[in-house]
């Protein structure tokens, strides 16, 4: 009866001393609660006046937040070894973070940002949320609260009495949780502060290697640690297994070749994951942040056993780097590119946006990644290095899809000037790192020298293409409505010189911002290709002239070439043989052209010409009018004409008016008598002062031929003894004055024979005889291109004393 009710009573004291118990610390947390409540008053009223004290708060804060942070990871841990082996009850493999706070793979380096570490955001194991939500981690949890507290489960009673003590600790947390949220954006500033801070920190070049286990996960975890991104365990597991690899017997060759290829599959899987990883590192640099610290680390040492069994055969490094391109590689291909047909600028754009990705690229490199990299890996000339090879692999393909002009000369200049300027690799915000890297494109061996080829051949079609279209439309303008030209500063000209050459000088001056070389190779273009010019135009407006202005056209073509001449000889040093060749073009061109209107005069006045020295002439006056007139008009044109042309062309026909006029008198067409000899020396004298005045207003060169009119008047209008007295300024002034022509103007005198014919002739051969064989100016020929039609042989060499007996001269 004792035991039995001893039993009950003892019991009831015990639950009653528990009770009392949980009562007095019930107590103590309440009083706890209301002392945090008010020293969270208090620091929220200290908070508006004193900022050290909320750095405080924010540090006490931040180390709250540190150890629930350190809980987390230490959950998570436990979820993920869960979810690889959901029905072992624990690894095998024991592990430095096993008995410390969560560290990552190697020593020296930096705690990763992310929740854990060494694993991404897209890892099934990123959230501690979705593994507490899962009914396996409420198993655990029971599990380990089972293991932990078995007082609680042997005594139900306490059980039930602890639920009091729960909602204290909830209500500590709730006051806790509101003491931080109102101190949240000053953590924040410090959070993101240290982060700066942790980001322009260099990783150290020496790490050290945490312990391998000793017996590794079996493949396929190893496999799916690598797949989940949790590097640090699955490349320590992996070396382990590589170590078993180096030891393990070689008396079992299957054994060992099937171990073999497991590794080999996994360190495949391990480089593609590696490579993914760096590839996409500057994509999402706040994913990969926490990821690249471990792959670094798994580049160095893989290097340091690059002689020992069981890993890869080639580099990685070399493996990094060219997962580096192919993440440059990415980036530049996916710059948006229109399609011609619906941009005609498609690639100037495509380029300024190539230019802007890539200087966002490298200061994205520059500003955060680098600093995840030990120095050794260079990895901002890496980089550059990366987008020079990508970025000429990318034009080259570019090139192949340029067909205009624009387009091509866009591509030339990016290339040359653009990608080395500030715009792109010569960006103040990439300085000064990129000062020591070479700023050239890597290009294939003549890709250059090819596009400026292209370029060149396509600047002088398109100079064809533009000739020919200024033709076309002088025809439409002009020729085929009898469009009278233009004037330009009283001469007649045409648009299209100043159009040639402002469209030479753009061609020019968009090859000289490139650079010098190509500069002369277009200039050289150009000038090849409009040398044959004025020969296409020519045979164009000959096939479309017009006969009602083709006088007006023709002087405005010599004056429009002679002014495209002066614009072209600015280029004679550049390129003398293609400026030279030019010349002689035009010159030639502007020679036909005059002559075509000395052709044209010619024929107009030679009607009037031939009816000159005849009996109608020396009574009548309608024919020297009309030669008058049309020499009018002829001043007139060269009044429109720039000189020098002007002046030629006047003194041509300045010299065959007066050629033609003379020539008359050396035809046997009208003979003098002695009642109109002075009439006729006197209409000559007239018509031959008129006609020199009208051609030195029209600035004849020829000035030597205005005394012959005079000279030969006087001779015409002198008496027979006087003849031989005034025939010595023809003989001086004109050399090529012969017997002949002397014989003929005595014809038309009417002076034929008798003794002062003869004593005239006499005298003219003896001052022909004293001048002597003096040199000739031929530019002052004149009486030789006059023929002679007058029979001069008749009596003309009888001596003397055979013609004594005949009467004398009348």
């Amino acid at each position: 009866m004792l035991s039995s009710g001893f039993g009950p009573a003892r019991q009831s004291d015990a639950v009653k001393g528990e009770a009392r118990k949980m009562k007095t610390m019930n107590v103590e947390l309440g009083c706890l609660s209301q002392a945090a409540s008010k020293r969270v008053n208090m620091d929220a009223d200290e908070d508006k006046k004193s900022p050290r004290n909320s750095a405080q708060v924010n540090g006490d804060e931040k180390e709250s937040v540190g150890v629930m942070k350190s809980l987390r990871r230490s959950m998570r841990r436990e979820a993920v070894m869960s979810l690889i082996s959901p029905k072992s009850k624990g690894s095998k493999v024991t592990h430095k973070g096993d008995t410390k706070e969560s560290e990552p793979l190697f020593s020296p380096q930096p705690p990763s940002p992310n929740p854990s570490t060494g694993s991404s955001v897209y890892s099934p194991l990123k959230s501690a949320a979705s593994f507490r939500g899962t009914k396996g981690d409420d198993e655990s949890d029971v599990a380990q609260r089972k293991s932990k507290s078995p007082d609680l489960k042997t005594e139900p009673n306490l059980s039930r009495l602890a639920n009091p003590l729960k909602r204290s600790f909830k209500s500590i947390k709730k006051v806790a949780n509101d003491r931080f949220s109102r101190q949240q954006p000053s953590v924040v500033v410090l959070d993101e502060s240290k982060e700066e801070e942790e980001i322009l920190e260099e990783m150290e070049e020496s790490y050290k290697l945490p312990d391998i286990p000793h017996t590794p996960l079996s493949v396929m975890q190893i496999s799916r640690l690598i797949e989940m991104e949790v590097l640090e365990e699955g490349y320590l597991n992996l070396l382990a297994l590589r170590l078993e690899f180096q030891q393990f017997s070689k008396d079992s060759p299957m054994e060992l070749a099937k171990m073999e290829k497991d590794l080999n599959l996994l360190y495949g899987d391990l480089r593609k994951k590696v490579g993914a990883i760096i590839r996409d590192s500057n994509s999402f640099p706040s994913r990969n942040k926490g990821l690249l610290p471990h792959v670094v680390r798994i580049i160095q040492e893989e290097e340091r056993r690059a002689e020992e069994a069981g890993g890869l055969p080639d580099s990685w490094m070399d493996a990094w780097k060219e997962a580096v391109v192919e993440g440059v590689r990415a980036k530049v291909e996916s710059v948006h590119l229109e399609e011609q047909e619906h941009n005609t600028s498609w690639l100037s754009i495509h380029l300024g946006l190539l230019g802007k990705a890539i200087v966002e690229d490298l200061e994205s490199v520059r500003r955060e990644l680098r600093w995840s990299y030990p120095p050794s890996f260079n990895v901002f000339s890496t980089y550059v290095n990366s987008y020079h090879q990508v970025v000429g692999h990318h034009l080259r393909k570019l090139e192949q899809r340029v067909a205009k002009l624009k387009d091509l000369h866009a591509l030339l200049d990016w290339i040359v000037n653009t990608y080395k300027s500030e715009r792109v690799m010569g960006s103040v915000s990439l300085q000064p790192d990129v000062q020591v890297e070479r700023l050239d494109l890597q290009l294939e061996d003549g890709f250059l020298t090819e596009l400026k080829e292209r370029y060149c051949f396509k600047v002088k079609e398109d100079i064809r293409l533009s000739l020919d279209r200024l033709t076309d439309l002088e025809n439409e303008e002009f020729w085929s409505v009898n469009k009278p030209p233009h004037k330009d500063d009283e001469f007649l000209s045409a648009k299209f010189p100043m159009d040639i050459w402002t469209t030479l000088e753009g061609k020019f001056s968009g090859s000289r911002k490139i650079d010098a070389q190509l500069e002369q190779k277009v200039t050289s273009a150009c000038l090849e290709e409009l040398k044959h010019f004025p020969k296409r135009f020519e045979e164009e407006f000959r096939r479309n002239r017009s006969n009602t202005l083709c006088t007006e056209y023709q002087i405005t073509y010599i004056n429009s070439f002679t002014l495209l001449q002066t614009h072209i000889e600015s280029y004679q040093e550049a390129c003398p043989d293609q400026v030279e060749g030019f010349r002689k073009e035009v010159k030639s061109l502007i020679l036909r052209l005059l002559q075509r209107l000395e052709d044209q005069f010619k024929e107009d006045v030679k009607p009037y010409l031939r009816r000159m020295m005849t009996r109608k002439w020396l009574s009548h006056d309608e024919d020297f009018a009309s030669l008058y007139t049309r020499a009018e008009q002829l001043s007139e044109h060269c009044d429109l004409m720039r000189p020098p042309h002007a002046q030629e062309m006047a003194s041509q026909l300045h010299y065959h008016v007066v050629k033609e006029y003379v020539g008359q008198l050396m035809k046997d067409t009208y003979r003098c008598s002695d009642r109109k000899r002075e009439s006729a020396a006197d209409k000559i004298r007239l018509q031959w002062n008129r006609l020199r005045k009208l051609f030195e207003d029209m600035g004849s060169l020829y000035e030597w031929l205005h005394p012959v009119g005079d000279d030969l008047s006087t001779i015409i209008m002198s008496k027979k003894t006087e003849i031989k007295d005034n025939i010595w300024p023809l003989v001086l002034k004109y050399p090529d004055f012969s017997k002949k022509h002397l014989m003929a103007l005595l014809d038309f005198r009417g002076l034929r024979r008798g003794r002062e014919h003869r004593l005239i002739l006499q005298t003219f051969s003896n001052l022909k005889n004293g001048r002597g064989t003096v040199d000739t100016d031929q530019s002052q020929v004149f009486f030789r291109d006059i023929p002679v039609t007058v029979n001069t042989d008749f009596l003309s060499n009888l001596p003397l004393f055979c013609l004594s007996v005949l009467r004398p001269d009348s």
